[in-house]
């Protein structure tokens, strides 16, 4: 598979303070990786970095082989869509309207969407099952239909990159499962290059090709999930005991946590 980022010894923080420190490793086109780790390993800053939004200590970020400083902020926008924890909507822009927003990484200064950015946006929510709800305001929606909306929008945008940070944080059970299913779907599919920074083991194990497990800001382990998720790893990373078996449906190991005494 081609590899659509790869990142080599990368070192970034805020305010002279590190939070992640000599991260190396490699995203491949219609992969689905997951990042796991506790509260304060840095996952959401590895977002952040990716996107170049913070600026690196020291380290690479490669696009398609081509350095992140070598793009423009357009440019990086028409390759990487991002797909936040949190969407706050403060105007009562309709669903549709959202999901035109996708298009702006395409249209020149001052330039409208026109009839094509329209017909990609309504297919966009076509795959993502939310063209029911196009004409409704945005904040009247569920959670899991607003999270649909908001990977509409991120389709809309064309890209080759999908990067997600706890996308599911919010949502029930049954949209959990529902919105992991839309990105292996759209990641087989367009053969999407997709990273996911989740809080969920269980989730990123079932859905996930990889994993990436951080510790303290470094990468503790990395690789399949059954290599990933063990007794040992988990016992070491998040400070739990826990039991891994295998699921009886897909044979991916899964979490069961062990009570207190």
């Amino acid at each position: 598979m081609e590899t659509a980022l790869s990142v080599n010894d990368l070192s970034c923080g805020y305010d002279r303070r590190p939070v992640l420190e000599g991260l190396t490793f490699d995203l491949r086109q219609g992969e689905m990786l997951g990042v796991i780790g506790p509260n304060g390993s840095g996952k959401s800053t590895l977002i952040r970095a990716l996107t170049r939004i913070l600026p690196l200590s020291s380290g690479r970020i490669a696009l398609y082989g081509t350095p992140l400083q070598g793009y423009t902020v357009r440019e990086i926008a028409r390759q990487i869509a991002v797909i936040p924890q949190l969407t706050p909507v403060t105007f009562a822009f309709s669903s549709l309207d959202v999901v035109m927003m996708g298009r702006t990484p395409h249209l020149r200064r001052f330039q409208r969407e026109g009839p094509e950015d329209r017909a990609i946006a309504l297919e966009a929510m076509r795959r993502t099952d939310c063209l029911a709800f196009r004409d409704r305001p945005i904040h009247e929606l569920s959670g899991g239909e607003r999270q649909r909306v908001i990977i509409a929008r991120a389709l809309a945008q064309q890209p080759s990159i999908l990067l997600l940070d706890e996308p599911t944080s919010f949502l029930d059970l049954n949209h959990q499962v529902e919105i992991f299913d839309l990105l292996r779907h759209v990641c087989a599919s367009d053969g999407l290059a997709v990273l996911c920074v989740s809080h969920d083991l269980n989730l990123s194990s079932e859905y996930c090709h990889r994993l990436i497990m951080l510790k303290d800001g470094r990468i503790y382990t990395a690789g399949p999930p059954q290599d990933i998720l063990t007794q040992g790893h988990i016992k070491a990373v998040f400070e739990t005991d826990v039991t891994v078996i295998q699921s009886p449906y897909s044979g991916s190991p899964q979490i069961i946590l062990k009570p207190g005494d």
